[in-house]
């Protein structure tokens, strides 16, 4: 199981957030990012954020940091180590499950990620036999997208996925980015898009714009 922050709401918790971080952060990188949200002070929405699994990492001289995966090449098609793509995705399958058994039903539970925990979602909301409540996917790409036609699952297929990305994005070109979400909408997700003027971040305007789009997905424990 993996380790995690968890950050209660000050009501009974009705919905959950999983926010997974990006390679060598952790998940006190994002979570500070609640109280940015704004939302109504009596909200139930619970907002996990994992540490991802410490790992050598190829593309940087094999030093060992939190990555969700290997990166063996910065080959854009390649980029995504599947075998350690699966084992994180079988990871954060466990904290839904967890969630499930807690109470909480899969349709109030957002799966969300930045950059390599992007990937994580977005792999794992395709597949997953739970319909969940949202998919947020930021400044992020996919792995094997070629794969998708034949391992998708329909539980999701009517899912809002958001997708967001920096126009100036040093690390994961927006080019990639659009690719993924041609290949989602390609599949039948529903996608929405959105791009903001910056790098591989986020910014003000898109912390506002993640606020109203968890409101609309988790109205009901808000």
């Amino acid at each position: 199981m993996l380790d995690a922050i968890t950050i209660e709401p000050a009501s009974e918790a009705q919905a959950c957030v999983i926010w997974l971080h990006g390679l060598g952060d952790s998940g006190a990188g994002f979570a500070p990012i609640v109280p940015e949200l704004k939302l109504p002070k009596q909200h139930g929405i619970r907002f996990i954020f994992p540490h991802a699994p410490m790992r050598a990492v190829t593309v940087n001289q094999g030093q060992t940091m939190r990555a969700w995966y290997d990166i063996k090449t910065m080959d854009l098609n390649n980029r995504a180590d599947e075998t350690g793509v699966l084992e994180s995705m079988a990871l954060v399958s466990e904290l839904i499950e967890q969630q499930i058994t807690q109470g909480i039903r899969p349709e109030n539970i957002v799966m969300a990620g930045f950059s390599q925990g992007g990937v994580i979602a977005l792999h794992l909301a395709c597949r997953s036999q739970h319909r969940l409540a949202g998919v947020m996917a930021l400044s992020t790409y996919m792995c094997k997208p070629e794969l998708l036609s034949k391992e998708k699952t329909s539980a999701n297929q009517n899912t809002a996925f958001l997708m967001h990305h920096g126009e100036f994005d040093e690390v994961v070109p927006l080019q990639t980015a659009k690719q993924a979400k041609q290949t989602l909408s390609e599949q039948g997700f529903s996608v929405k898009w959105q791009t903001y003027r910056m790098g591989h971040s986020l910014c003000a305007q898109q912390i506002a714009d993640i606020s109203y789009w968890l409101k609309q997905r988790l109205g009901s424990a808000i």
